[in-house]
């Protein structure tokens, strides 16, 4: 076989596999590489068509075409046409596998292809009132002259409505054409007419717009004919033709179009008087690969299939991104819920999902996906042990902050508390007034035991709405966690029944935490105050002595100056009985104070070993024994078969939404593995072809006796190699050969 052949082969199945793809609707989920040819109306798309086809399209460029035409063109000795029509994503299935099976009753030969897009439009639904639709006609055109090419024509672009189309329509061909542009692997066909200015046609904007670097936009200028011999729009249009007005990476074509009296012309006829015009006059300045139709088929071809192989990494990189959604759609989703059965194995397993993640999540045991990674707090609120822990050592710290009505000072001028803080002078005094309404048969300086608990109880009284707010925090918590859990383990359409039962089962949690809390705050204010901890005397004594050693330093200073107790002064004379003198002056004459201020000692003495209790008591009985212990039994495999049939068809029955939603995704998963094992196929058999064109290649380089041989250039820049580097490259060539390319 030639290497012609091989190439020929080879392009007809890349543009063979794209074809097939779309036709299977793989271009709903993944945008395969096409050629989409755009203009503006009366711009001579038809024209176009017609003469890359050969085959007789409308001329009368009105919204005849009111849906996207897909023209594939292949080489092939026998001459065939086949029409059918790809339905739109939004048809319903009955509509789908009606116009699938559709097919034109009429005779090609004598009709014409405009009686087609008429059978088509009425198979569509198309009508006065329902003037677009998302459906495709696909024409597929062999014959011995066709080029390897596919194109999508779209309806052309107009401003203003008529008595055929309205001008409500304007934007929904812009619209659908603007769809098409913006596909990041669609090639633009921007077709223009000379005889309007370009700025003014509404497909140069709207490309721009799509492409605005102009990498992937070939202009294509028609109608040049009309342009007066010598003019200024004459040379304009050449510019523009050079690529040198408006640069385009793909560049620009020129095409001329059949003139009225040119009509009836032949094909061979049309591309004669083609040829003629564009080698006489300024028009002969256009590179001939730049005009005429002959090139502009085997240039579009190329660029077609070299769009294809650039794209084909990124597209197989989509499609495999595609499948991986689909597969974790599908998995959220599920299996089918219809039955009593399915829904109920269901329902088991999110509960056995969701008892393993709440477990986790309270044992802080993190591995699993589901909580993230450490980074940042990104997912924190499923660290459900973490979100507690900090929010209690919170709480303890809030309570020793702000756990007393008020702070005792020793300095009569301390303003760090504000509002809050009490000299311990001022706080006597008015300890001294109480105690005076609750004596009982006890002597001078001793007091009611029952005053220590009452100061106490007004000392403790903002506790109640420290730990209400903390006990909500870690509530509100445990409610973002479940969700998180039930939003991971259930389909999206069961999430909101199955957290109402959950949410329910919570709020018993609740109640018997907001139970333990009371019954813990109850001690604290409404008995006597109870301790048999050792550490009440300690921390009065601790708290006597302090306040004792300041005063007898403050005495000392002001006795014998100011000099620290570390200086060492020979000269100063230390009478000791001075110093009775001054541990004798410490005692409180007035006995009622003396006693108040042993009571405010022990009520001090007591708020702090409270305190630690009580923390401890919420955060451990409270907190966890009531509430965070319990959750991996609000939903387990067991608590789910007590459960009724009806109640689990509430919960996890399935609505048509979802049944519609997985059918979807499992029609498009399969439609993305069956495009992906096509395109590596062709991928393999590709590899196949180049390695049986690099062998018929060099088998071609032995048999040549000459001493220099002609070979197509490579992709590098490199013209001419010694054999030895050919030899590295695995090439069979003779010591006295030397290879060079043209």
């Amino acid at each position: 076989m030639a290497i012609t052949d091989l190439q020929s082969k080879d392009h007809r199945d890349l543009l063979d596999i794209i074809d097939q793809l779309r036709s299977q609707g793989f271009s709903r989920y993944v945008d395969l590489p096409e050629i989409i040819v755009c203009g503006d109306q009366s711009a001579g798309k038809s024209s176009v068509l017609e003469a890359i086809s050969g085959m007789s399209f409308p001329t009368k460029d009105n919204l005849c075409t009111r849906f996207a035409t897909e023209l594939i063109l292949r080489r092939h000795p026998t001459p065939s046409i086949k029409f059918s029509i790809m339905p739109g994503d939004d048809r319903y299935p009955d509509e789908k596998d009606f116009l699938s099976n559709w097919r034109p009753e009429v005779d090609l030969e004598g009709d014409g292809l405009e009686v087609v897009i008429e059978e088509a439009k009425t198979a569509m639904g198309l009508s006065t009132t329902k003037l677009f639709c998302n459906d495709i006609l696909r024409v597929e055109l062999s014959g011995p002259t066709q080029p390897h090419l596919t194109m999508v024509d779209l309806p052309g672009l107009f401003r203003a409505g008529n008595k055929e189309q309205s001008a409500d329509n304007v934007e929904l061909v812009r619209n659908m054409v603007t769809r098409y542009m913006n596909r990041p692997r669609s090639i633009i066909l921007a077709v223009v007419s000379a005889k309007n200015e370009y700025v003014l046609q509404d497909v140069t904007v709207l490309a721009k717009q799509a492409d605005p670097q102009g990498l992937r936009t070939m202009g294509l200028i028609t109608k040049p004919d009309t342009l007066d011999s010598g003019s200024d729009s004459e040379k304009s249009w050449i510019q523009l033709a050079l690529n040198k007005d408006v640069e385009l990476s793909l560049g620009w074509h020129v095409l001329k179009n059949r003139s009225y009296e040119q009509r009836d012309f032949t094909s061979a006829q049309r591309d004669a008087a083609e040829e003629e015009f564009f080698s006489t006059g300024v028009w002969m300045s256009i590179d001939r690969s730049c005009c005429a139709v002959k090139s502009l088929k085997s240039r579009l071809s190329l660029v077609l299939k070299q769009q294809i192989l650039d794209q084909l990494p990124s597209l197989v990189a989509d499609v495999e991104h595609g499948i991986q959604e689909c597969n974790a759609k599908l998995t959220r989703l599920g299996d089918a819920r219809e039955s009593p059965e399915q829904q109920l194995r269901y329902l088991t397993r999110v509960s056995q999902k969701f008892t393993t993640l709440i477990t986790s999540a309270i044992e802080g045991r993190y591995s699993d996906g589901f909580f993230g990674d450490m980074k940042g707090f990104h997912g924190y609120e499923k660290r459900l042990r973490a979100v507690v822990q900090n929010r209690l050592e919170d709480f303890a710290i809030e309570m020793r902050e702000r756990g007393q009505s008020l702070v005792i000072t020793e300095s009569e001028d301390d303003q760090t508390y504000g509002d809050r803080g009490i000299s311990r002078s001022q706080y006597i005094g008015e300890v001294k007034e109480k105690m005076s309404l609750s004596r009982g048969c006890e002597l001078p300086g001793l007091f009611n035991p029952g005053i220590v608990n009452d100061l106490f109880v007004e000392q403790c009284q903002p506790w109640r709405g420290i730990v209400a707010n903390m006990a909500q925090d870690v509530l509100d918590s445990v409610h973002r966690t479940t969700k998180c859990i039930i939003q991971q383990a259930a389909a999206d359409d069961a999430v909101d029944e199955i957290l109402i039962l959950l949410e329910a089962r919570i709020e018993q949690c609740k109640a018997s935490m907001d139970e333990k809390i009371v019954e813990l705050l109850q001690p604290h204010y409404g008995l006597h105050a109870i301790t048999y901890n050792h550490q009440l005397a300690r921390n009065v004594q601790a708290a006597q002595r302090a306040r004792n050693r300041a005063a007898i330093e403050k005495k000392i200073r002001e006795t014998f100056g100011t000099r620290g107790f570390k200086d060492v002064d020979s000269k100063v004379n230390i009478n000791p009985a001075q110093i009775m003198d001054l541990f004798l002056d410490e005692i409180e004459p007035d006995m009622g104070r003396f006693g108040c201020s042993i009571a405010v000692d022990y009520m001090q003495a007591y708020y702090e070993v409270a305190l630690d209790r009580f923390i401890d008591d919420i955060s451990v009985i409270a907190i966890e024994g009531c509430l965070i212990r319990r959750l991996p039994s609000l939903l387990t495999p067991n608590a789910v078969l007590e459960l009724e049939p009806a109640e689990i068809k509430h919960l996890v029955g399935e609505n048509d939404e979802t049944a519609l939603k997985r059918t979807k995704l499992i029609e498009k998963l399969k439609t993305l593995q069956k495009g992906l094992q096509d395109i590596k196929r062709f991928q393999r058999h590709r590899d196949a072809t180049s390695a049986t064109l690099q062998r018929t290649s060099q088998s071609s380089v032995l048999e040549s006796h000459a001493s220099e041989v002609t070979y197509p250039t490579p992709s590098t820049s490199v013209k001419d190699l010694e054999t030895s580097d050919l030899r590295e490259q695995g090439w069979e060539i003779p010591s006295s050969k030397r290879i060079y390319y043209a």
